[in-house]
């Protein structure tokens, strides 16, 4: 397609499915069973990670986990005792298992209990990019000790890693459109800084478009078909993401 009618096509998609009746079957309706800032950083947190295979699996681990948490997860994660974990025990998502969300919940409680937002565990300022936020958040997240295992659920550019689940997070967190989808929270980076998330149907999409060339679907795929998002809409390139993972996963396009 030319440029203009290539624009011109995703931003209808976008139209299409950035609204709230398609929240229902995607993880971002887990957290927005909560109203509360910190509830919904932690519902969605959660859910981002878990989201990796079938999506009514990732949903429905999701909200065992929050029911686990008395639907309270702010209030778990600060307040929690040793008693309480016990609920946890057995708890298991794909590879994610309960040692893995020990240390999930105590890194998120040292956070909390020093800062109000988890933002600042991304983007302590405005200096940081959306590559750089991300780095700082895996060293950050994982500066207590831990199982070498559990790193693995928390992806870093340095890895060459797409980071497509935090990537995801990041867009829920900021992007703010006043269409009732993703939260616009978050503040110390703009909707212009992020990236795009990109797994094998967005990649295999955005090559059919012309908006990919590379062949491996990692951390460079990702920043080329941003940077190509950008020549579309230099102000929020990853409201595309509406558009290419649903060609992809709903239009088998």
């Amino acid at each position: 397609m030319m440029p203009v009618h290539l624009r011109e096509f995703l931003d209808n998609k976008v139209k299409e499915y950035n609204r709230p009746e398609f929240i229902e079957d995607d993880p971002i309706s887990v957290p927005h069973l909560f109203s509360k800032k910190p509830d919904i950083e932690i519902a969605g947190f959660f859910a981002s990670i878990f989201a990796w295979g079938n999506r009514t699996t990732i949903i429905n681990k999701s909200k065992e986990l929050l029911e686990n948490m008395e639907n309270a997860p702010y209030d778990f994660i600060k307040t929690h005792t040793p008693k309480d974990l016990q609920k946890l025990k057995g708890f298991k998502h794909r590879t994610f298992n309960e040692d893995d969300l020990f240390y999930f919940i105590e890194s998120l409680h040292q956070h909390y209990v020093k800062y109000d937002s988890l933002e600042t565990a991304f983007f302590p300022n405005r200096d940081h990019n959306a590559e750089q936020g991300l780095i700082h958040f895996k060293n950050y997240f994982f500066s207590s000790d831990h199982l070498k295992r559990t790193e693995k659920h928390i992806s870093s550019p340095l890895q060459k890693s797409t980071c497509k689940r935090l990537n995801m997070f990041l867009r829920w967190m900021v992007r703010n459109d006043d269409n009732g989808v993703d939260f616009g929270l978050w503040k110390n980076i703009s909707p212009s800084q992020l990236i795009c998330p990109i797994d094998v149907h967005v990649a295999r999409v955005a090559k059919k478009l012309g908006l990919l060339k590379r062949k491996q679907v990692d951390w460079l795929a990702a920043t080329e078909l941003t940077d190509a998002l950008r020549q579309l809409d230099k102000d929020d390139p990853v409201k595309y993401d509406f558009a290419l993972f649903n060609l992809g996963v709903i239009e088998r396009f």
